[in-house]
């Protein structure tokens, strides 16, 4: 009989504990941290950082029109000139237009990062050994198969999306509803409603179908060598006899992602105070001594915030560790016990023992000459 979600988090736990702590190995720590950004497995909560200067910039205060004046502009920044809002507006578009394509960009290239790095981190938990390397070499494949997939799930996400908010606006417009608001003031409202109640079921089923693609696509993919439409039909037909147990996993899993969050965003505090202490004690110092922002302080400040937020975020991955493998193995357990390719390799069965051979005979002894007659006495 199948094991329960409940029943799997007991033996997640030992898979853990054997992986980090039975022998702690620095090198395989800080490897399973890079390789949990980079698969985007951080159960931790969101923490704001505010401005590290705070407050406005030395040498810059408000008039009582609220307005800045041109004397107390960063040095470097020409003064406003309304007639040149044109012009203005032109370098601003180009500069969203750049923006906009180098996210589209690094998006794209960070999924298919992202996707590679799924399959090295089910390797790395299955194997109980994270090398990333070899990993790339091992998984690029399938993880350009897993990219593929993202981009077919994330086209669909949005066209399906568009047609959720899109399709009732253009009822509401077509039925006149926005001409007069007084008068569909009830209509607008129960429509709103219901679109925020439709809303929340799509966002519900995109997390479900992403979970479901994380947690037991990938391991399926991985073990059979199949594309991810084969997969989702494989993943599919193992589902539709047990939909009950998925529900109970997920939900148990949703129950433990944000017992991990809570844990881990209190754990988190101590390298957050790392990097932004000293990074606010900087400000400070700088401030003091008469430091003004200018282009080059500027970008300094970007250049070495950039870096800080980098250091940060892999601080933060450190001690996450523990839950960048509970996660993994914890959904391992449970489709083992689905899926007997992988209970194969997550429970190997142990190795026969070794026959016994016969015993072998000790030598025989050294040859040894017969004893001599005793010599006849002397005659007479």
């Amino acid at each position: 009989m199948p094991v329960s979600a409940v029943d799997c988090v007991q033996p997640a736990l030992q898979h853990t504990r054997e992986q980090l702590f039975t022998r702690f190995r620095w090198g395989q720590w800080s490897r399973l941290a890079l390789v949990g950004i980079l698969a985007a497995e951080l159960h931790v909560g969101g923490c704001g950082f505010g401005n590290f200067g705070g407050g406005w910039p030395r040498g810059l205060h408000r008039n009582q029109n609220g307005f800045l004046p041109s004397s107390a502009m960063p040095h470097g920044f020409p003064p406003f000139n309304p007639a040149h809002l044109s012009e203005h507006l032109a370098q601003f578009a180009g500069l969203i237009l750049v923006g906009v394509f180098a996210f589209i960009v690094l998006l794209f290239v960070f999924m298919y990062i992202n996707s590679v790095f799924r399959f090295i981190l089910f390797d790395s938990v299955l194997r109980k050994e994270c090398s990333i390397s070899e990993g790339w070499r091992k998984w690029r494949r399938a993880g350009s198969r897993y990219f593929l997939w993202q981009i077919v799930f994330l086209i669909s996400t949005w066209l399906l999306l568009a047609v959720l908010v899109g399709l009732p606006l253009g009822l509401a417009f077509a039925a006149g509803w926005m001409t007069d608001l007084r008068e569909h003031i009830g209509r607008l409202i129960m429509g709103v409603i219901l679109l925020v109640g439709l809303f929340m079921v799509f966002a519900l089923a995109v997390a479900v179908v992403q979970a479901l693609a994380k947690d037991f696509l990938v391991p399926i993919m991985a073990l059979e060598d199949l594309d991810f439409a084969d997969g989702w039909h494989r993943l599919l037909a193992m589902m539709r006899p047990e939909k009950g147990r998925y529900v109970v996993y997920l939900l148990l899993k949703l129950v433990l992602s944000i017992a991990a969050g809570i844990l881990f965003s209190i754990v988190a505090i101590i390298p957050v105070l790392l990097v932004v202490i000293p990074a606010v004690v900087s400000v400070v110092v700088g401030g003091a001594a008469g430091m003004g922002w200018s282009v080059t302080t500027i970008s300094l400040a970007i250049i070495f915030g950039t870096l800080l937020l980098f250091l940060l975020i892999y601080l933060v991955a450190l001690v996450c560790v523990p839950a960048t493998v509970f996660f993994p193995a914890y959904a391992m357990h449970f489709l083992a016990a689905r899926y007997p390719n992988l209970d194969a390799r997550l429970n190997p069965a142990p190795a026969p023992p070794a026959p016994e051979l016969p015993p072998v005979p000790s030598p025989p002894p050294p040859f040894e000459a017969p004893p001599m007659p005793p010599s006849a006495g002397p005659v007479g």
